[in-house]
């Protein structure tokens, strides 16, 4: 199955984020989302938050109450190797948007209610590499819906142009 976008989530500040069918995407994040602490979330260098649905699931499995949305992340993804993904990976969401990981996140205890005991730091990079959510930067706008696709990108200077093609 091709990678998706399986859920876009947004909120006022604070989590959860609800989910949308549909919205923008600005070089700020989620038109209708916005961020109640912005010293340590938002901003263009983390702009949109992500996560896959299949580390949700995994963690439910383990008897965590997450859900897509939970844990704070816009856009919840479906069937992309999540462990293929790192600082500088780029993936095309929709049918423009351009977006690349620039950081891995910290948790912090506003996500703990989504976990047994609220060991938040479940998903920490440090504590479980490739479960953590990723902050990314937009480097295209567009506008996404709930069930586009998800292209990872690669950049290459072979590629005369030198624009993104994609990573199979």
């Amino acid at each position: 199955m091709e990678p998706r976008i399986f859920q876009l989530n947004c909120s006022t500040g604070g989590v959860p984020k609800l989910p949308v069918r549909e919205t923008a995407l600005t070089s700020l994040g989620l038109v209708g989302d916005t961020q109640a602490h912005s010293r340590f979330h938002g901003g263009p260098e983390r702009a949109v938050c992500l996560y896959a649905l299949e580390l949700i699931l995994r963690l439910q499995a383990e008897g965590h109450p997450i859900y897509p949305g939970s844990i704070g992340e816009n856009i919840t993804v479906v069937n992309l190797d999540w462990a293929r993904l790192q600082p500088g990976s780029r993936l095309a969401l929709g049918d423009k948007a351009v977006i690349e990981i620039s950081s891995y996140t910290v948790p912090c205890k506003n996500i703990a209610a989504s976990f047994v005991n609220g060991e938040f730091k479940r998903i920490a990079q440090t504590t479980h590499p490739g479960e953590a959510r990723l902050y990314a930067r937009v480097l295209q706008t567009g506008f996404l819906r709930v069930g586009q696709p998800v292209l990872l990108l690669e950049s290459t200077s072979k590629n005369e142009g030198g624009g993104l093609i994609p990573r199979r």
